[in-house]
C-alpha cells in the first residue's frame, strides 16, 4: 500500500534531524512529509535541507500557527490528494517512538484506524509529573463517559486506512485544535468504522515543552460537551448520508399519517419534549436495546427492524447484526438512512405486508410501534412477523406500558396544553394498545404463533416499556 508518514512541526529544530533519520532508518516503503507552521526557531530551514538531501522527504510550509487539528486536517487532505492508501501520523518531540511505526502498520490490516494507547499497559507514562498524569487521565475518563469512546482518543500516533475511510467523513469533524483527535475518533466510530489499539509508552518530554495550554484544555472540554449535546439532539450531524435510498412505493397507504409526523420531526425546531425524549432514548433505551439484542442474537444474525422510524438508537448495532429496516414513512426512512449508513438494507414497506420470503430473518424487533395499532392490526402485524422469522427465531418488542411513568407525564402535558391552554397540541401519536400485564402480552403473541420467553417491566428504564421476548414456534 502507498504509505505516507506525516509529522506536523512547530519550533522543533532540536528534534527534526533525529526524527527524520530514525524514520528513514526503518527502511519502510513510505514517504515522509513534515508540515511546518512558520516556526520562529528555524525549523523550516532545517526541514528544507533534509528534503533536499532525501528524495522521499517533503516539506509543506504553512504561513502561521493554525492549530494542531488544522495541521492534521491538511495532512490528511494532502494524503488523499496524492493518492496515498495509508497515513501514519505522529508527533515530532519523541513522545511517539518512530520504532513503533512498523507495529502500527501491521495492526492496520485489522482495522480502519489504529491508535496508540497509553492505557493498555501499566507504566506507560514514565517520568510524567502527577499533574500531567492526572490531566491525561481525566481526559480519557471524560471521552469514555461523555462520548462512549473506550479507546485512547486524545493521541496523535495513528494509522488511517484511506482505502476504507472515505474522505468525506473528515468533513464532519469541525475541531481545529487538540479536540480534533477525540472528535475524529467519535465521528469515525459513529459511522461504523473499526478501530484497534496498540499499546505505547510515552516518555516524559525530553526536547521542547508541551504546547497544550489551559485555554486549549477549556476549548477541548467545551467541544466534548457540545458533541454530546449534538449527538442527543441531531445525531445525523455526525453521519455520512447513505449513497442509496430505498425506492418509495406510491401504492403504500399510510392511514395514521406517519409521514406527516416524521416531516415535522425533520423540519421543525425541536420542542422541550423532543429534547428530553431524545436524551432519554439515547441515554436509556439505546443501551437497553443493545444489551437485549446482543443477549438474544448471535453476532452476524440477520435481523428485521419493523417500523424503524428515525433509527437513532440503531447506529451502533450494525457491527453486531445485519439489520434490515422497514417503515411506511418516506421521511422516517430518510432519517434512518442518515443515522445508519451501515444498515444491511432499508426498505419502504408496511409491517402488515412485508416484502420478504418466509423465514428470511433470524429475528425481528421494534420499538414504539405496536401500541399504535388496534387489536386486529396487532394480530395481523405479529402474524406477518411470524411468517418472515425462521423457526425458533425470536421477536423482541419494546412495548410501552399502560401504567408507565411516560404515559402519566404525557397525559398531564396534553391536559395542560389542550384542556387548560386550549393549544390543540399532540406531542405523540395516539397509543391505543398499551400493554397491561405479562399475561396480556403472552396471549397476544400466542395468537400469532409466538411463545413468550421473558417480560421485563421495571426501573431499568424508569418504568416506561415492557421488554418482551418471544420465540417463533
Amino acid at each position: 500500500m502507498r504509505t505516507l508518514i506525516f509529522i506536523p512541526t512547530y519550533n522543533e529544530r532540536d528534534n527534526v534531524r533525529a526524527m527524520c533519520e530514525q524514520v528513514l532508518a526503518l527502511g519502510l516503503d513510505a514517504d515522509l512529509t513534515f508540515m511546518d507552521d512558520s516556526s520562529a526557531d528555524g525549523t523550516g530551514q532545517i526541514l528544507d535541507e533534509l528534503a533536499a538531501k532525501h528524495s522521499r522527504v517533503q516539506v509543506i510550509h504553512r504561513p502561521g500557527k493554525a492549530g494542531i487539528g488544522s495541521a492534521h486536517f491538511d495532512g490528511i487532505a494532502h494524503a488523499y490528494d496524492r493518492g496515498y492508501e495509508r497515513l501514519v501520523t505522529l508527533d515530532c518531540d519523541f513522545t511517539h517512538q518512530p520504532s513503533m511505526i512498523p507495529v502500527f502498520l501491521d495492526a492496520s490490516s485489522k482495522a480502519d484506524l489504529v491508535v496508540g494507547s497509553r492505557y493498555l499497559e501499566s507504566g506507560s507514562l514514565p517520568g510524567w509529573s502527577l499533574f500531567r498524569k492526572s490531566l491525561t487521565g481525566v481526559g480519557h475518563l471524560l471521552t469514555k463517559a461523555v462520548l462512549d469512546i473506550s479507546e485512547d482518543a486524545t493521541g496523535a500516533f495513528r494509522v488511517y486506512n484511506l482505502t476504507r475511510i472515505p474522505r468525506e467523513v473528515f468533513g464532519l469533524v469541525k475541531s481545529k485544535g487538540y479536540s480534533f483527535f477525540f472528535e475524529s475518533v467519535f465521528v469515525l466510530q459513529r459511522n461504523g468504522f473499526t478501530l484497534t489499539e496498540v499499546p505505547i509508552a510515552l516518555p516524559a518530554r525530553t526536547y521542547g515543552s508541551s504546547k497544550m495550554t489551559l485555554s486549549e484544555v477549556h476549548r477541548s472540554v467545551s467541544t466534548l460537551l457540545t458533541l454530546f449535546l449534538q449527538e442527543q439532539t441531531a445525531p445525523n450531524r455526525f453521519r455520512l448520508p447513505r449513497a442509496e435510498l430505498p425506492e418509495f412505493d406510491p401504492r403504500l397507504f399510510d392511514p395514521q399519517n406517519w409521514n406527516e409526523y416524521w416531516d415535522k420531526k425533520q423540519n421543525n425546531a425541536s420542542t422541550a419534549y423532543d429534547f428530553i425524549a431524545t436524551l432519554y432514548r439515547n441515554g436509556i433505551i439505546k443501551r437497553r436495546l443493545e444489551a437485549t439484542l446482543k443477549k438474544e442474537f448471535a453476532p452476524g444474525s440477520k435481523l428485521l427492524h419493523a417500523g424503524c422510524g428515525s433509527g437513532q438508537i440503531d447506529a451502533d448495532l450494525h457491527s453486531h447484526a445485519k439489520i434490515t429496516a422497514v417503515d411506511i414513512s418516506e421521511s422516517a426512512l430518510d432519517l434512518y438512512g442518515r443515522h445508519n449508513s451501515r444498515a444491511e438494507e432499508v426498505r419502504h414497506a408496511s409491517i402488515f405486508d412485508l416484502p420478504f420470503r418466509d423465514g428470511t430473518f433470524d429475528g425481528a424487533y421494534n420499538l414504539g410501534v405496536v401500541e399504535h395499532f388496534d387489536q386486529d392490526q396487532l394480530q395481523q402485524g405479529f402474524s406477518e412477523l411470524h411468517r418472515v422469522i425462521k423457526p425458533n427465531g425470536k421477536l423482541v418488542v419494546f412495548w410501552p406500558h399502560a401504567y408507565a411513568t411516560s404515559v402519566m407525564v404525557l397525559n398531564t402535558a396534553h391536559w395542560i396544553l389542550n384542556d387548560v391552554l386550549h393549544k390543540d397540541v399532540r406531542l405523540h401519536p395516539p397509543e391505543v394498545s398499551l400493554v397491561h400485564s405479562r399475561k396480556e402480552a403472552s396471549e397476544r403473541l400466542a395468537s400469532a404463533g409466538f411463545k413468550l420467553d421473558s417480560y421485563d417491566f421495571g426501573m431499568k428504564d424508569f418504568m416506561v416499556q415492557a421488554v418482551v421476548v418471544a420465540t417463533r414456534s
